[in-house]
């Protein structure tokens, strides 16, 4: 007999592989061999995950049909199987390989718009946290500032795409009503975070991205301004940390040591 770790291998892969026969030792209610039952196993797994990846990502599906969907996805689940019982964490990988899938080509924003819903699921579960009062700053002198390091919020998340993939996921999400989008019009860097209950997801101007990075890196204000500038030579400042607190991004702040009131 088989050691039980090879067993669950053979199992594993044949589930997977429709070339493959049915793993040794499976037998029906009759005791014999049964084929046809694991092919409907095997199918019902593969239906599973594919219906897993449609609720994940409703606005891809939208956009490209029910049967092309079905068929990428499905392409999908064979290459990348679950790595984790918890299928909340299943499809993260899914944005990449429709990336690279051949046949959605024709829509180079799809990608795009699978990382935006991407980044919402991954909002949406994220841990909880309280965003920081506003007033708060306004203990904080001005040379305090530049040496201030801010704390995001454990949700947020930002997308950068070079096509208006935040416009067009915008009409594909329910209540959103498709039109036609220049592909070429331009690109659109995007934030998403949950503050409260509800996820939000919202346009950021240009710098923000790079300004926002910087900050999950640990870069002091001044650090992150520059990464910021370098993007953007017309980066405002004050503008981008009015929008990251309105939205709720961020939950506090470390000053330097040397400016640390006693």
């Amino acid at each position: 007999m088989q050691p039980l770790a090879e067993r669950q291998r053979s199992f594993a892969a044949a589930l997977l592989a429709p070339a493959l026969p049915a793993p040794i030792g499976l037998i029906g209610p009759d005791g014999e061999p049964s084929p046809r039952r694991f092919a409907v196993y095997r199918n019902n797994v593969v239906v599973g995950l594919t219906e897993t990846l449609k609720d994940a990502f409703p606005a891809v599906h939208r956009i490209v049909g029910a049967d092309f969907f079905r068929a990428m996805a499905r392409a999908y689940v064979m290459v990348e199987p679950p790595r984790s019982p918890i299928m909340l964490d299943y499809g993260a990988g899914f944005p990449d390989f429709i990336q690279g899938f051949e046949p959605a080509a024709v829509l180079p924003y799809l990608a795009d718009v699978a990382r935006i819903e991407r980044a919402w699921t991954e909002a949406y579960h994220a841990p909880e946290a309280s965003p920081i009062d506003p007033k708060a700053f306004t203990t904080i002198a001005p040379d305090e500032l530049p040496g201030m390091r801010l704390m995001l919020h454990p949700s947020l998340r930002v997308v950068r795409s070079e096509f208006p993939a935040l416009t067009i996921w915008q009409m594909n999400v329910a209540g959103g009503i498709p039109a036609p989008v220049d592909p070429a019009a331009g690109g659109e860097d995007v934030l998403v975070v949950r503050p409260l209950a509800d996820v939000e997801v919202r346009s950021i101007p240009e710098g923000s991205l790079e300004f926002i990075q910087a900050l999950g890196d640990g870069r002091p204000v001044l650090a992150a301004l520059e990464a910021a500038l370098t993007a953007n030579s017309r980066f405002d400042l004050s503008g981008n940390l009015s929008d990251l607190l309105g939205a709720g991004a961020l939950v506090g702040y470390r000053l330097a040591p040397d400016t640390r009131r006693p």
